[in-house]
């Protein structure tokens, strides 16, 4: 089968089966080899590794992962790709094409059956309107993760790397800290894909770490605690926290929490560090 990631090839499939893009979706192809070689190396697939793939497209990025994985699953929410997948992956034995939503996936069972309970790698170019919960959902459920690669809007991979004081800085870049360490390995220009979006992308690794970088005794609470506290930026950390009637914390509290962490009263969320947010929550606890 020729390589998808040449423009001319995508293009001649998707005439073949006169594919229309599904808005919904957030269906972006792409089209650059080059980018594609630079995700395989960055997510360091070998023959050992299973590698869970989500939103394949027409196969594209599946079939570099098949030339290198053991084994692939690609899950992919389109019925109308389905056919086209079992087409330009047929030369592959070591694919397994899944028709489903990702969020309603048994990845633990996935990881499981092919990959023995071992860590699994997740790939992925992910539609920029369900990046956060996609990320989220594979780390809170403790799926067995060694990697996530994945293409994202450029300023949500932004977002997943800044510290605090920063204006990109927020509880999405406080949780992927908490299970994992990101790297940005490359920006990706918008006419890198077919059709082309109206953003730039990057690709952004997330190495799971094999446990937090910071102890807390309960990480709901903490991760209920940065919530608040950035659910109203410009409010100091006090009247976010306060304000938060699931939290269900006087301001007395808070504030004596603050006092033993030697913060003043008037601090505010985003200038938090996480080791922080750890500290204030087992303070705090529910």
């Amino acid at each position: 089968m020729a390589s998808l990631g040449i423009p001319q090839n995508t293009i001649e499939v998707l005439q073949k089966y006169h594919f229309n893009f599904q808005k919904k979706f957030g269906q972006n192809f792409l089209i650059d080899t080059g980018v594609l070689e630079r995700i395989m190396d960055t997510a360091d697939i070998t023959e050992q590794d299973c590698v869970l793939e989500i939103g394949p497209g027409i196969g594209t990025m599946t079939q570099y992962l098949a030339e290198r994985a053991r084994e692939v699953v690609a899950v992919e929410i389109d019925r109308a790709l389905i056919p086209i997948l079992e087409d330009t992956l047929s030369a592959y034995h070591n694919v397994t094409i899944i028709n489903a939503d990702i969020l309603k996936v048994d990845i633990s069972k996935i990881a499981e059956e092919k990959n023995g309970g071992r860590p699994i790698k997740v790939v992925a170019n992910l539609p920029y309107y369900i990046t956060t919960p996609i990320i989220m959902g594979l780390f809170e459920s403790n799926v067995p993760l060694k990697s996530i690669t994945i293409m994202v809007q450029k300023e949500v991979a932004e977002r997943m790397q800044v510290g605090p004081g920063t204006k990109d800085y927020g509880a999405l870049s406080l949780a992927v800290q908490y299970y994992a360490k990101p790297r940005i390995v490359a920006n990706v220009p918008p006419n890198c894909f077919i059709p082309r979006p109206n953003v730039g992308s990057a690709v952004i690794c997330l190495t799971r770490y094999e446990k937090p970088p910071v102890q807390v005794q309960d990480e709901k609470r903490m991760f209920a605690l940065i919530r608040a506290s950035f659910n109203q930026r410009r409010k100091t950390l006090v009247n976010g926290l306060g304000n938060a009637g699931e939290l269900q914390l006087s301001k007395e509290r808070i504030l004596a929490a603050l006092d033993e962490m030697g913060l003043p009263s008037t601090v505010r969320g985003e200038t938090l560090t996480l080791e922080q947010f750890a500290v204030l929550s087992n303070l705090l606890p529910s």
